[in-house]
């Protein structure tokens, strides 16, 4: 073995040690809120697919349509040959959908993030970035690939933010905020209006990521951003989660979009998404804005867990949407919860360090409009034996 490999080995060690290890399972969604892994059939309380689109017949067939009839890839880069008609429609169509100018098609979420933060501020490089310090990966990645120094306030805390906004007051350079709409881990959703209040007094860039609100929260479903048009910058989102298929998109002024294919090498130097790609997308964005009935039962479901598990006694965080976290604490016994529930055809991700922070390791649960109240009340029934 190497020197370079045996280094590998001992990190995985400590990552055992710590009980972060983790491993691929193979599994096969089915209809009604479950999977299939290892011949069994579970209950499935892991997956984003909120409104349950990623099975939905129109998103299987347009995505087949499109890949019959214009291939299967897009042969290049959106710069070079890679730009069809196909992508032009598609952005029109998500821009409409949002009430943006202009928007643009990524890969994914990751990808977008950890790409265009780096962008903005290669034009900026004096900016202050104020961060919510419980932002997803990909934003914090993307703030490190600038080289830039992160401002975080408090999660939530908007007047510690304005309070740090009040003390960099007197320096120089254009100030840019991110945050999330909807936080992935808490399930809990930003002030936006008191955000964008906050952005407007100081002269700020808001840039939001509104991964886990797209299709499910605001007006038609389009994300919390859409109840303030124009009062934000640069809003991304992805197609990954409540719309059933893959890839994610940006949306704002036609300028901010101009710049992004002219600046942004996660753009610029990625082969364009393909035919099969968009042709779901294209078929989200028909189903979504319609689905006002998925979406209350949805947020019905949240109520209602939220319910059982406090009247259990149990910790589930500031969550007031489809994420419901069930805060343990430790790893080990955040696992051994995990796997419990598994027993018991029940699937629910233990979610642990570095991806929430130490002492906070708990059950992500996660609803979706398939699932159904009585779905809801054996988890929370099994929950409450288990932690009793």
């Amino acid at each position: 073995m190497s020197t370079f490999a045996s280094r590998l080995e001992e990190a995985l060690a400590r990552i055992r040690a710590r009980s972060e290890y983790r491993t691929l399972r193979p599994a096969v969604p089915v209809l009604g809120g479950k999977l299939v892994r290892d011949g069994r059939s579970f209950l499935d309380f892991s997956s984003n697919d909120y409104l349950g689109l990623s099975q939905h017949p129109l998103l299987r067939q347009r995505a087949s349509e499109w890949a019959e009839l214009h291939g299967a890839g897009s042969g290049a880069s959106r710069l070079v040959s890679g730009t069809s008609p196909l992508h032009v429609a598609v952005e029109r169509k998500i821009a409409a959908f949002k009430g943006a100018e202009a928007a643009l098609v990524f890969a994914s979420g990751w990808q977008l993030n950890a790409a265009v933060l780096p962008a903005l501020l290669n034009a900026a490089p004096d900016a202050l970035v104020f961060t919510d310090r419980l932002i997803h990966a990909s934003l914090h990645h993307g703030c490190a690939a600038a080289a830039v120094h992160e401002i975080r306030f408090r999660h939530n805390d908007l007047a510690h933010l304005e309070a740090l906004l009040a003390q960099h007051s007197g320096k120089a350079g254009p100030r840019l905020i991110v945050t999330e709409s909807v936080f992935s881990m808490d399930g809990d959703r930003a002030d936006l209006d008191r955000l964008a209040a906050l952005a407007r007094r100081h002269d700020a860039f808001l840039y939001v990521d509104e991964a886990h609100a797209t299709g499910v929260l605001g007006p038609r479903g389009a994300g919390l951003a859409s109840n303030l048009p124009g009062a934000f910058d640069l809003v991304m989102g992805t197609f990954s989660k409540a719309l059933g298929c893959f890839g994610a998109y940006v949306a704002g002024s036609r300028l901010l979009i101009d710049y992004l294919v002219n600046c942004c090498g996660g753009f610029i130097f990625s082969t364009a998404p393909p035919p099969s790609m968009l042709g779901a997308i294209d078929a989200a964005l028909d189903l979504a804005p319609q689905m006002e009935a998925e979406r209350d039962k949805l947020a019905q479901l949240g109520v209602r867990l939220r319910a059982r598990l406090a009247a259990a006694g149990l910790h589930s965080g500031p969550s007031s949407t489809q994420i419901v976290p069930v805060i343990v604490g430790e790893a080990e016994r955040t696992l051994a919860l995990s796997g419990a529930l598994a027993s018991e055809g029940m699937l629910a991700a233990a979610i642990r360090p570095p991806t929430v922070p130490a002492g906070t390791s708990r059950l992500r649960i996660v609803l979706r409009a398939t699932h159904e109240a009585e779905d809801i009340d054996r988890l929370a029934d099994t929950l409450a034996r288990r932690l009793s």
